[in-house]
């Protein structure tokens, strides 16, 4: 059934990098179900490849699209605006004719081969077996396996289960091939869950010549110390092949997975277990963290390279914050929280780079919705500081830091001890370093227990 939105159109703003700054709610939670942030490289593929058509080539172009958003098929017409000179040669996307309809169910055949290819993908152990499921050849991505390598080289040839303890099955093997698929197992020498998947190979699953046996972890392996920060000699060449070289190969590959994980894991084409579901999960969050971190560490070199300036224009910081809450906006929804925003009318002009500040502010507004505890308020306020000084502030009602932590909070890397919230402990450092190339400085303050209070102080333009 197809339906159309109540709106009928959607506007958004890249900027050369291909990176959606702005956009209204439809294109912006278009953007956020395919992987990205804002701001952050346009997620959406199909319009990722418009507009890198039309920034090339200074080309105005109008095209009809489709994508899929998690949760349904999104059509529409876009419009490409090419901006050179203007706003950083980005683009203008202008959408219109928004139409959104619930996929196709797939057949039973259909989603048994997906639920088979997600398998594969995600398999870290592969095993090819004859008829009998005796092991022919052994293939291994994960580097808690090394025992399973050793002891099929050691004994070779026997059957799969004498290499790996099964769970839950207490008959005497070989069993019937599908009796075993799906059997949970343990590896030797992995601390991780294990699940078999047997495929049988040949023109009939009932007299198959052989199986391709997969053995699927219930959650990947993080190498220790991966995203550790680095702070021996070399590091800037470090920094500067992630940020020069590899992060805009990366980008849409990632947001690919991340787009094909959310799809998996809401089920969408049909029914799936959970243990699919729950796996493609942890790839999703997996990925966008990644991709997080890419962009984290792009803007790094950007901001740490020599002679970096920003443009020196007038800001309303009042417009800016609201729309910098407009693109939080769904994510506060989810934890109930309220943002509280300058009125309309309330206009504080300052000298900076529009998209710096907007930047700065989703980095701000989007920690503090992140750290404050659901159900409470975010409060964002203009001021004239006097000295030719305005400023704009984001207060929340979290947890707030200690005299102790105060000072190491912009520091890079740094994360005050929350290792496992996903963030490159970068967001900060960078913002400051953004607000001080614009002229002006980054503060905090915050006692424990009463939450923090950010403030973006920069010129007045009078």
């Amino acid at each position: 059934m197809e339906r159309s939105d109540t709106l009928l159109a959607a506007r958004g703003l890249t900027d050369e990098q291909d990176r959606l700054l702005s956009a209204d709610e439809p294109l912006a939670n278009l953007h956020a179900r395919c992987g990205g942030t804002l701001p952050g490289t346009l997620a959406i593929p199909e319009l990722l490849d418009l507009v890198k058509q039309g920034r090339t080539f200074g080309l105005k172009l109008a095209r009809e699209f489709t994508a899929f958003d998690g949760e349904e098929i999104v059509t529409g017409f876009v419009r490409i605006h090419p901006l050179a000179g203007e706003a950083g040669g980005g683009c203008e996307l202008l959408i219109e004719n928004w139409h959104r309809r619930e996929p196709h169910p797939e057949s039973e055949a259909e989603i048994a081969a997906r639920m088979d290819a997600v398998d594969r993908a995600t398999a870290e152990i592969s095993i090819r077996l004859d008829r009998k499921q005796n092991v022919q050849l052994l293939s291994v991505m994960a580097s808690d396996a090394q025992a399973l390598e050793e002891a099929a080289q050691g004994e070779p040839g026997k059957s799969w289960t004498h290499y790996i303890e099964l769970e839950g099955v207490a008959h005497h093997q070989p069993l019937h091939w599908r009796l075993l698929d799906g059997a949970s197992c343990t590896v030797p020498g992995s601390d991780r869950s294990w699940r078999a998947r047997l495929l049988p190979l040949g023109p009939t699953s009932e007299a198959p010549r052989g199986f391709e046996l997969l053995l699927i972890a219930d959650h990947p392996l993080v190498p220790d110390g991966l995203f550790e920060s680095e702070t021996d000699e070399g590091e800037g060449e470090h920094m500067h092949l992630i940020g020069s070289a590899l992060t805009p190969a990366l980008r849409q590959p990632i947001a690919r997975v991340i787009a094909n994980a959310e799809t998996i894991k809401a089920k969408l084409a049909g029914p799936l277990r959970d243990e699919y579901a729950d796996y493609a999960g942890n790839i999703a969050s997996a990925g966008q963290h990644l991709n997080a971190m890419l962009e984290d560490l792009a803007d790094l070199e950007v901001v740490e390279a020599e002679g970096f300036t920003t443009a020196r224009e007038k800001v309303d910081l009042g417009d800016a914050a609201r729309r910098a809450a407009g693109i939080l906006g769904v994510r506060a929804q989810a934890r109930n929280i309220t943002v509280t925003l300058p009125g309309e009318n309330d206009e504080v002009v300052a000298i900076g780079e529009f998209r710096r500040v907007l930047q700065v502010l989703i980095n701000l507004i989007g920690n503090a919705i992140a750290y404050s505890p659901e159900s409470s308020e975010v409060t964002i306020s203009l001021a004239q500081e006097g000295e030719g000084m305005v400023s704009v502030s984001v207060a929340d009602e979290g947890a707030g830091v200690n005299e102790e932590q105060a000072p190491r909070v912009f520091e890079k890397f740094e994360r005050l001890g929350r290792d496992n919230d996903g963030g490159s402990g970068l967001g900060l450092y960078i913002s400051r370093k953004l607000a001080l190339a614009m002229q002006g400085d980054l503060s905090l303050e915050s006692k424990p227990g009463k939450g923090a209070r950010f403030t973006l102080s920069l010129s007045t333009a009078d």
